[in-house]
């Protein structure tokens, strides 16, 4: 790749591939364009794909379209949300299609990602987007060669990032399964948590009085609980309790220790756990809409418990103790009435260590991910104009 960074006045990108010179030509996409155009398909059965704003939302009998085609959602806080797609389907009147002519489908998809249609639309204050909008836009083109070129580059890329998605789906599933497959094992001691979990009270301060920067005492806020991608917690992420609201009284977390989020929406996330696995960065304390407990009688190594506590087998136990409407809710009483499956130590150790494995190939596979989105990001604006 050529670095243009140091060309001046030139209509030309930052990055390029090396044969190829000359300035890049402009032109409004309205007249590079065979057509914009809102979808008109309902939806109903059949066994065609029915897109929405941003992707299959259904099924239609139908197909009101077909070829390659861009779409762009048209309303709401998705507006200016990108698809390529080149199949027979339907299409809701909520997304925008952009059949170009004078240029590839795929390089014009690449270029309007570059220009991020929904930072533009939400800039004018207004969440919608239309086809006359799209119209005015300044494209950057240089020869059909080059734009292929660039096509193919950022094609390998997202299909490298789909390949990606679909591992850490597989071994999401794997971990998952493999929870549910090896602790529940009733041949093991049924202990009930009022048995061996002693639960701490907890604070109930807000977001408001909690900081990144300033403090000294980290808190668990039951919201982070639910953004947690791992059953193990690193302290150093958690915010801080600001001075003038650090509660007269609290209990100090510990490796080892369990927080439970008491309170969701979603009845797949009520009850949800971390453990305190590693040295705890800082003196933490958990907070709003949390239980805080510890195993007071030595009975699991570290570690254990933040797979058993989100096995099926104990979240179903959970849910089934939930209460509420709108919002679902558990409380200690609650988790002391459920029981675990308990090996002997030797046996949770190497539980722990299998899980452990697959829980490290998982990060190491998201970081994986993380870095090629970041790659595609660098190059959609170098690439382009």
């Amino acid at each position: 790749m050529a670095n243009n960074n140091n060309t001046k006045n030139l209509n030309v990108p930052n990055l390029r591939f090396p044969e190829f010179k000359g300035e890049w030509k402009t032109a409004i996409l309205g007249d590079i364009v065979k057509s914009i155009s809102s979808g008109k398909t309902k939806p109903s059965e059949g066994e065609y794909n029915l897109y929405g704003s941003t992707g299959i939302i259904g099924r239609t009998p139908k197909p009101d379209y077909k070829g390659e085609m861009l779409l762009v959602a048209r309303v709401g806080a998705n507006a200016g949300y990108l698809q390529l797609i080149n199949e027979q389907c339907g299409i809701t009147d909520n997304t925008l299609i952009v059949v170009p002519t004078d240029v590839p489908t795929k390089y014009l998809y690449y270029f309007l990602l570059h220009l991020n249609l929904n930072r533009l639309v939400f800039g004018s204050g207004q969440p919608l987007i239309t086809g006359g909008m799209l119209k005015k836009i300044k494209v950057q083109i240089g020869t059909k060669k080059e734009q292929d070129k660039i096509s193919n580059l950022l094609s390998l890329l997202d299909e490298r990032i789909t390949t990606q998605n679909k591992i850490i789906d597989k071994l999401q599933s794997l971990i998952k399964e493999l929870i549910d497959a090896l602790l529940e094992n009733p041949s093991w001691e049924k202990a009930y948590l009022s048995s061996f979990m002693h639960f701490f009270s907890t604070n109930s301060l807000s977001w408001k009085q909690l900081s990144y920067t300033e403090g000294e005492i980290r808190n668990l806020h039951y919201g982070l609980i639910h953004g947690f991608q791992t059953r193990g917690i690193d302290t150093a992420f958690l915010p801080k309790i600001l001075q003038s609201f650090v509660p007269k009284q609290y209990t100090l977390c510990q490796a080892g220790d369990v927080a439970f989020a008491d309170a969701s929406e979603d009845t797949n996330e009520i009850g949800k756990a971390i453990e305190f696995i590693s040295t705890i960065d800082s003196e933490t304390v958990c907070g709003l809409h949390t239980i805080h407990g510890r195993d007071i009688k030595n009975k699991t190594l570290i570690g254990f418990k933040g797979y058993v506590f989100n096995s099926r087998y104990f979240h179903d136990q959970v849910r089934r103790l939930a209460q509420g409407t709108k919002v679902f809710s558990i409380t200690a009483n609650n988790l002391s009435s459920c029981f675990v499956y308990i090996p002997e130590l030797a046996k949770q150790k190497n539980i722990v260590n299998l899980l452990n494995a697959y829980e490290e190939l998982l990060s190491t596979n998201k970081m994986l991910l993380k870095q090629y989105e970041i790659q595609k990001s660098y190059l959609l604006q170098q690439m382009f104009i």
